[in-house]
């Protein structure tokens, strides 16, 4: 039998996923990393993008927004801030979100934080990407 990784995805309210699992890439605050079972133990922390994760030749996919990623050999724990496997992201909401959020970038005022305007335009794109490559994957079921 091939080794497995048992994959779980929290946030402060719930736990979104604990999987067994062949392989994760996550979306770290340098870069995109992946993990196979015996994996040398390290920890990360994460940046707004797709987690996705094979079992058994599928792959699926979870939006994740910050949080660490804590990497064991047989083990890899995500505690995110914002986590939504991909049937649960709504898409009109995301496509309202990007929406509002580059009306606000297009502003030209000092009372708009650019900053903030910025990173929620992130997460509304990525949540709309988790929902695209999830189709394409084949894996993407309400």
């Amino acid at each position: 039998m091939a080794k497995k990784l048992l994959l779980e995805v929290v946030t402060p309210e719930r736990k979104v996923l604990s999987q067994q699992v062949d392989y994760v890439g996550a979306p770290g605050i340098e870069g995109e990393f992946g993990v196979l079972p015996e994996h040398i133990p390290f920890l990360s922390a994460l940046g707004i993008g797709n987690l996705y994760y094979k079992e058994e030749g599928k792959t699926h996919y979870v939006f994740v927004a910050g949080g660490f990623a804590e990497v064991g050999a047989d083990r890899v724990t995500i505690l995110a801030e914002v986590a939504e496997r991909a049937a649960e992201i709504d898409v009109d909401r995301a496509m309202k979100a990007r929406e509002r959020a580059q009306a606000r970038l297009a502003k030209i005022q000092e009372n708009v934080d650019h900053a903030y305007a910025q990173a929620a335009l992130q997460r509304a794109l990525a949540r709309m990407s988790c929902i695209d490559a999830a189709k394409k994957a084949g894996t993407f079921v309400i």
